[in-house]
């Protein structure tokens, strides 16, 4: 890949540039392969956005929480779609492609389709976040929740 500039630098930068226009509520989606770079972006921005959320490895995680300057923090919100699969392909091609290292055609798949995702509760005054809750909702989960009329929430 080509170089690119130092996320943790530019962050702030942007954030400045948020915040100079009234932003209060500010949400960064780190999309980043290495769980140590989102949660160093998560202590790095810790009471300077309301949350830092980590995306692109498809699991989601289960270590939720708010930092303590007032950040809520997620290392990956996880992967919308099929969960009978490897990050949403068809698991054969893929399987035989670390198998015989020859290349395949992958198509998405369909199986077990899921809906991950955050929640974040913010002080619309301060921007500091007040609670954050993962969501993972199964096709079911989703069809009870669509004939109850609502959605399912500890808040």
């Amino acid at each position: 890949m080509p170089n690119t500039d130092d996320p943790f630098a530019v962050v702030l930068k942007e954030v400045d540039a948020l915040k100079s226009r009234g932003a209060r509520i500010i949400l960064v989606d780190f999309h980043a392969e290495a769980t140590s770079e989102k949660l160093a972006m998560g202590w790095h921005l810790d009471g300077k956005v309301t949350a830092v959320i980590g995306t692109h490895t498809h699991v989601q995680t289960a270590d939720e929480r708010i930092l303590p300057r007032g950040t809520a923090y997620l290392t990956d919100a996880g992967m919308t779609g099929p969960h009978d699969s490897i990050i949403g392909i068809e698991i054969e091609p893929v399987l035989n492609r670390f198998l015989t290292a020859l290349p395949a055609k992958f198509e998405t798949a369909t199986g077990n389709p899921r809906l991950n995702g955050v929640v974040v509760e913010a002080d619309e005054q301060t921007g500091r976040a007040l609670h954050v809750e993962r969501i993972s909702y199964s096709l079911t989960d989703l069809n009870e929740l669509s004939h109850a009329g609502s959605v399912r929430s500890s808040f």
